[in-house]
């Protein structure tokens, strides 16, 4: 034997230094042997050579290490039976009894620690900690470090696993990488997985392409597959649900085959079991959802008691909170659509809108407190702040700063514009646009309120806009269009409509006799409007109002300064057809005299006649006397035949 060198410690020589170390155990022997390699002094060509050094770059201590080498080269083994079968693999380091024993041709293979990679005879494989990588006979580049790590890899290839068992059972999986004790410890087949926390994957066995981080994170998954957990319980009890993900402690806890469920914060989608589709963003954002499928939760406590509901939309902090079974709502704001169990197609956008909404369905609000109180109430819209604030009639519109603020069962109103409608609490069919439109009306029905407010308990009325504020009216479709029908009039109080004249409507109805006979005083003009009334300036035929007024105040109509504004020509007509008639009836009775004193002069004409012919008569008899007196005849006979 050569003389060695003094070296810093008590040991004499390497075997001895490796029993030494052997007897510690764990990675501390690993950790001792490559402090001892550190402070070795350095190498020098001594004759005979040092104990241990073999041809072809090989190193061996330890009984039966590198026993069967035959051509290999620079492998390094250290340990009772390390490399004990490697021929013709190059480039390995053993450390450790059993270490690489199985080993053959293998080769750049690493194992440090009692039987790491023990049975393998791939390449490229790094085992640092007892048992790691046993099992390993035909996988190449993979890395275990820890204690039992990789232990049972077979043929997997590209596996990472760090931790005591990590990756304990995995046979021929591949591309796996493990960090933490019994990370992805029952994988077997499974492929492309990353697992990093204590128990992480622990039950995955066929599922691929899964990522877990934090402790027992995706714990449960065997076969589902494309799923990532962060945060410890994430995903834990997963079996083979796919393309989930889950960040935040507990999140997806329950999942077993939910597919393509995303959660992210504390408890988010805690309770999901089969329920796919699902989006969860915040801390026990859809908590309690099972089986409902196509939900999105984002906020603390969004969408927290669904269970079956599906197609729900929440964002924002209790956004649709108590929601159980109900489906295809959207809540945007805190504590929006909050209260809604069974509600259906209902849309929040607003802290609180709908807040108070339990099973009212296909519901619009938007603004902060908008539908704030409707329960049951459906089909309503309402847009802006505290619009249907009470409400929880049906089929109602409003749009604007507490449009129907008020309103509570009533049905098919529409109000567009702050405060509009304000006051309705059970009015039913109102439609209100603009500011404070319609703001007076409370329980009336049937209202068209454009502009105007209105009055309390107002029905079946149409108003368009404010008296005193618009001064003038421009209606388009009129001008020009012939119809038959009555004539409109205005009110002095702006309302439209068409004057009656049935009895049902007057009162003091008297005989209008000489109270038409004024209008004999009036001038009638021919006149043009001004360029601004009729830029075409049309000659016109009328009366002039404050000559009218002169003769008869009562033929005129004022404006609101009290002047004379405009004549009441239907008026005139009147006591013009009264004039006629008074006309008329004196015509009739000078007719009535004429024909009685024809009648008489016609009765005076036929006895004239009468007595013409008795003259006539007895001139013709006078003459027969004469004629006979001188014919000499008796007269005397003659006058007895007379008489």
């Amino acid at each position: 034997m050569y003389q060695s060198n003094q070296l810093p410690y008590k040991h004499s020589n390497v075997r001895d230094l490796i029993d030494s170390l052997l007897a510690t155990g764990g990675l501390g022997v690993t950790a001792l042997v490559l402090v001892c390699f550190a402070f070795a002094p350095a190498a020098r060509a001594v004759s005979p050579p040092p104990d241990g050094g073999y041809d072809n770059f090989n190193t061996a201590e330890g009984t039966d290490a590198l026993f069967s080498l035959t051509t290999g080269l620079s492998n390094t083994a250290i340990g009772n039976s390390a490399l004990y079968f490697d021929t013709t693999g190059y480039s390995n380091t053993a450390v450790g009894v059993y270490a690489l024993k199985a080993n053959t041709t293998g080769s750049e293979n690493t194992a440090l620690g009692f039987y790491a990679l023990a049975r393998s005879s791939g390449w490229s494989n790094t085992a640092v900690g007892n048992y790691a990588l046993t099992f390993n006979t035909t996988g190449i580049s993979n890395t275990a470090t820890g204690d039992h790590a990789l232990e049972n890899n077979d043929s997997g290839n590209n596996n990472t696993a760090s931790g005591f068992s990590a990756l304990f059972n995995n046979t021929t999986g591949s591309d796996n990488t493990a960090s933490g004790q019994s990370a992805l410890f029952n994988n077997t087949t499974g492929s492309d997985n990353t697992a990093s926390g204590q128990l992480a994957l622990y039950s995955n066995n066929t599922g691929s392409d899964n990522t877990a981080s934090g402790q027992s994170a995706l714990y449960s998954n065997t076969s589902g597959s494309f799923n990532t957990a962060n945060g410890s319980f994430a995903l834990t009890s997963n079996t083979t649900g796919k393309y989930n993900t889950a960040s935040g402690l507990s999140a997806l806890n329950r999942n077993t085959s939910g597919g393509s469920n995303t959660a992210s914060g504390y408890s988010a989608l805690y309770a999901n079991t089969t329920g796919s589709n699902n989006t969860a963003g915040g801390a026990a954002a859809l908590r309690n959802n099972t089986t409902g499928i196509k939900n999105t939760g984002s906020g603390y406590h969004a969408l927290y008691l669904n269970t079956t509901g599906g197609s729900n939309t929440a964002t924002g902090v209790d956004a649709l909170s108590a929601n159980t079974v109900g489906s295809t709502n959207t809540a945007h704001g805190s504590q929006a659509l909050f209260s809604n169990t069974t509600g259906n197609n209902n849309t929040a956008n607003g802290s609180n809108a709908l807040y108070s909404n339990t099973t009212g369905a296909a519901n619009t609000a938007n603004g902060v407190f908008a539908l704030y109180t409707n329960t049951t109430g459906i089909n309503n819209t309402a847009s802006g702040y505290a619009a249907l604030f009470v409400n929880t009639g049906l089929s109602n519109t409003a749009s604007g700063y507490f449009a129907l603020g008020a309103n509570t069962t009533g049905d098919n109103n529409t109000a567009a514009g702050a405060s509009a409608l304000l006051a309705n609490t059970t009015g039913t069919n109102n439609i209100a646009l603009g500011s404070f439109a319609g703001a007076a009306l409370t329980t009336g029905s049937n209202n068209i309120m454009i502009g105007a407010g209105g009055l309390v308990g107002e029905s079946n009325a149409i108003r368009l806009g404010t008296q005193g504020t618009q001064t003038a009216t421009f209606v388009a479709g009129i001008q020009g269009t012939p119809i038959a029908g009555n004539a409109v009039t205005v009110s002095s109080s702006g309302q439209l409509g068409v004057k009656p004249s049935s009895k049902r409507y007057k009162q003091e109805i008297h005989p209008m006799q000489a109270a038409s006979e004024t209008i004999l005083a009036l001038e009638p003009v021919t006149f043009r409007y001004t360029k601004q009334l009729d830029p075409e300036g049309v000659l016109q035929f009328g009366l002039v109002a404050e000559e009218v007024e002169k003769v008869n105040p009562e033929l005129v109509v004022r404006d609101e300064q009290g002047k004379a504004f405009t004549v009441r020509y239907e008026a005139v007509n009147a006591m013009l057809l009264n004039e006629f008639l008074k006309e008329h009836r004196k015509g009739e009775q000078q007719d009535r005299q004429l024909a009685a004193q024809e009648a008489v002069i016609a009765e005076l004409k036929a006895g004239l006649q009468a007595l013409a012919a008795a003259v006539k008569e007895q001139d013709a008899h006078l003459q027969e006397v004469s004629a006979r007196l001188t014919a000499n005849e008796p007269a005397p006979s003659v006058l007895v035949a007379q008489e």
